[in-house]
């Protein structure tokens, strides 16, 4: 069995981590945050026919575009489907910029069903390796690899957007798997990341609330 020990010792590390992180991000005196950019007006409407795709859920992403980020503004028309593809175009009335309605998914710039993509994360999630995956889905294990990296970084963006402000009333230590980090920052190659998840499983600790369970 594990000591008790084991375990304060474990608490008192999560402390002293929380406290150096409170002590980073909290804001220093006499600095001020930059101010968010204005919301630009509106789009007049146009006397063209009325719409009929809803663009109210994507924005421009385009850098120097004065709509860039904003909802719901009228600068966006459809502007059909590039090469008979599956995904919609978007043009901005604002930079007059064009863009695919996946631009920032996991599914921008790729050719695979979104239907395989979805099967092949669900099994990873589920513990199969990226090889076994691989050949259940007839895809290359770099591949599989490379939508594995690219999906832990859309839940990254997705947990520092929506994971903030909470209350909660209790925290418990929990271990949650890790993708490694090298492959991203060119340390190890394809082969060896593959190598070294099919081999054993990386893990970190983390503070969990028991219940909503974020």
């Amino acid at each position: 069995m594990v000591s008790h020990l084991f375990y304060y010792q474990l608490a008192l590390l999560a402390i002293v981590w929380l406290f150096i992180m409170l002590h980073l991000t909290w804001p220093k005196p006499g600095v001020t945050a930059p101010a968010a950019p204005a919301e630009p007006d509106p789009m007049a409407p146009t006397h063209r026919r009325p719409r009929t795709i809803d663009t109210s859920r994507h924005f421009c992403p385009h850098a120097g575009c004065d709509y860039r980020g904003w909802l719901g503004l009228g600068n966006l028309r459809a502007n059909g489907q590039p090469s008979g593809g599956p995904w919609r175009q978007f043009h901005c009335t604002s930079c007059q910029g064009y863009f695919l309605e996946t631009h920032g998914t996991i599914c921008h710039g790729k050719q695979a069903a979104v239907e395989l993509l979805v099967r092949v994360l669900a099994c990873l999630a589920e513990g199969l390796g990226i090889r076994a995956t691989a050949r259940v889905f007839e895809v290359d294990p770099n591949t599989v690899l490379q939508w594995l990296v690219e999906a832990a970084e859309q839940l990254r963006a997705f947990s520092a957007y929506f994971l903030c402000d909470l209350h909660l009333e209790q925290l418990q230590l929990d271990e949650v798997y890790a993708v490694l980090r090298d492959l991203q920052a060119g340390a190890i190659s394809d082969d060896e990341a593959i190598r070294r998840l099919e081999r054993s499983p990386y893990w970190v600790w983390t503070a969990m609330d028991p219940t909503s369970k974020l």
